[in-house]
């Protein structure tokens, strides 16, 4: 992910096949209108390519492509497509040896555009780190990060983003919105690409990794189990910015009275983010033992406070205000004007409101100009200034010119307008595992405790960014230890939180951290033959 989750209230040496039929939904056929269309079908492009990582060079081969799903219910009639890019290491003699990673991104409704060409694909964009990039021209570089060196990767597009589409009967297909976008039928498509991959390159006696961001960890939790009702156990999951349980969130709260703990679990980004800015009262010289403090307070001194709701006596409030102070930056009589409870949004207007700037949401390093002063929220986010347009120029050229696919169609980098624009949107309804169907507020957590007890040598990484506003790391760090698991195995589970945001490879020291980890944890999670 990167790409926010949306709050309820409101992708053969130089070889490529092309399919005129595909036309249909790549944007660009004109006599799509007046012939009658073909069922797109699935086509690749294989290349081969070098990476250097810590000194070794390593040799791949690259397969850019696009799958076309079939509901098995209307007599595998195409509904939907796929696109992804896989990296598989040369010269590997027993693939059974090998890992395999499945990556994706969140939103939900964004591509994976982001982790392939920032984070773990072979060529990495640069942009700016905490600062907003130069102009074109950009630059692609050799990724030193990449985690080609421990697995295996194939980066997954969801349904109706990169090159993939909802295939309606116009297609000739039978897909509907409604088939793709919402929690249940989104893992379904991702249940199919995974088995179909496994399937056609012969890989399911291979270690098997899922590695979600954002979005992508509530796609992992129903993922994780889902995959096992088709007999695919996992060695393990890596979940990265996560959220699983909408509730824990510091996106609105105001709107879900009652739930005090996403201000308490919100508290330490808060003081992280002030602390970056220098905007702390009493500037500590070391943010992580800082953190530990504010950590103990949220959840002891302040939830108290805010769990007394009205019944909070005057002296104890402005107590509290004036030690949300010390750890916010933010004025007494501010926090003392909104009750004790600060939404992620009006802290990120806030903290440099005197400059008339904001900082970012998913990653608070970066700030920008508010557009309007007077708001309590920042209504764009400067992190996206800064990586968007340099990540999709280069993925764009680079697609098209190194991996040779794509020609003529249209890549989607999110799915949002779409999404919203079909009139149905995002559909939150969730079987969960022994609960039943739920239809409010998402919670993943019941589907990745299912999963852990069903395959308990299934392991789980968590790793975050202190400054990340938008999933704040205490808040994923909670939904761990809330699990409904035995106690044993929450020693299954090793955290990761490192000075960046939301996208923690942003930070090119911290980008290493979570490689050097990531990389780790697979190689510690199988046992070679």
């Amino acid at each position: 992910m990167k790409r926010p989750y949306l709050r309820i209230a409101g992708a053969m040496l130089l070889a490529l096949v092309t399919v005129p039929a595909f036309a249909a939904h790549g944007d660009h056929d004109n006599k799509a209108k007046t012939e009658k269309l073909q069922p797109p079908k699935d086509q690749q492009s294989v290349t081969s390519g070098s990476v250097e990582i810590n000194g070794d060079r390593i040799e791949y081969t690259a397969i850019a492509g696009i799958m076309v799903l079939k509901d098995r219910d209307k007599h595998d009639k195409p509904y939907a497509s796929m696109s992804y890019v896989a990296y598989i290491k040369k010269g590997v003699d027993n693939h059974d040896n090998r890992p395999i990673t499945f990556f994706y991104n969140g939103g939900p409704g964004s591509s994976t555009v982001w982790l392939h060409m920032l984070a773990f694909g072979p060529k990495r964009v640069v942009v700016g780190n905490g600062t907003l990039t130069p102009p074109a021209p950009y630059r692609l570089v050799n990724n030193g990060s990449s985690l080609l060196d421990a697995t295996d990767m194939v980066f997954i597009d969801a349904p109706g983003t990169g090159f993939g589409r909802v295939i309606g009967k116009k297609e000739g297909g039978v897909g509907k919105p409604k088939d793709v976008w919402g929690i249940d039928p989104d893992s379904k498509a991702f249940t199919q690409f995974i088995a179909r991959w496994l399937t056609e390159h012969s890989r399911w006696n291979s270690p098997k990794f899922l590695f979600g961001e954002s979005y992508g960890t509530t796609r992992s939790a129903v993922l994780s189990y889902d995959l096992q009702n088709h007999s695919i156990d996992l060695n393990g999951v890596i979940l990265l910015s996560s959220i699983l349980n909408f509730d824990i969130s510091v996106d609105g709260p105001q709107s879900n009275p009652g739930i005090n703990i996403s201000y308490a679990t919100g508290l330490p980004s808060y003081a992280a983010t002030a602390w970056y800015h220098h905007k702390l009262p009493n500037q500590p010289k070391d943010l992580a033992p800082f953190l530990k403090q504010v950590e103990h307070y949220a959840m002891t001194d302040y939830l108290q406070a805010l769990n007394l709701g009205n019944t909070i006596g005057d002296a104890q409030k402005r107590k509290v205000a004036e030690q949300l102070h010390q750890y916010t930056g933010l004025p007494v009589d501010y926090i003392m004007k909104d009750d004790l409870r600060i939404a992620g949004g009006q802290f990120a207007h806030e903290l440099l409101g005197e400059s008339e700037r904001i900082t970012g949401r998913l990653d608070s390093r970066y700030s920008g100009p508010a557009l309007d002063p007077m708001a309590e929220g920042g209504r764009y986010d400067p992190m996206d200034s800064s990586i968007d347009s340099p990540t999709i120029a280069e993925f764009n050229d680079y697609i098209r010119n190194t991996l040779h696919f794509g020609k003529g169609m249209l890549y989607r980098p999110s799915a949002y307008r779409q999404i919203y624009s079909s009139g149905e949107g995002w559909s939150f309804k969730h079987r969960e595992p022994g609960f039943g169907s739920s239809s409010g507020t998402p919670n993943v957590m019941p589907d990745l405790a299912a999963a852990m007890k069903h395959n308990p040598n299934m392991k789980v990484m968590l790793a975050g960014g202190y400054f990340d506003l938008g999933t704040p790391f205490f808040a994923a760090e909670y939904e761990m230890y809330q699990l409904n698991i035995p106690k044993d195995l929450q020693d299954n589970i090793s955290y990761h939180f490192f000075p960046s945001g939301h996208m923690v490879y942003l930070n090119p020291k911290a980008h290493k951290g979570l490689h050097d980890a990531a990389a780790k944890f697979i190689e510690a999670n199988y046992k070679k033959h």
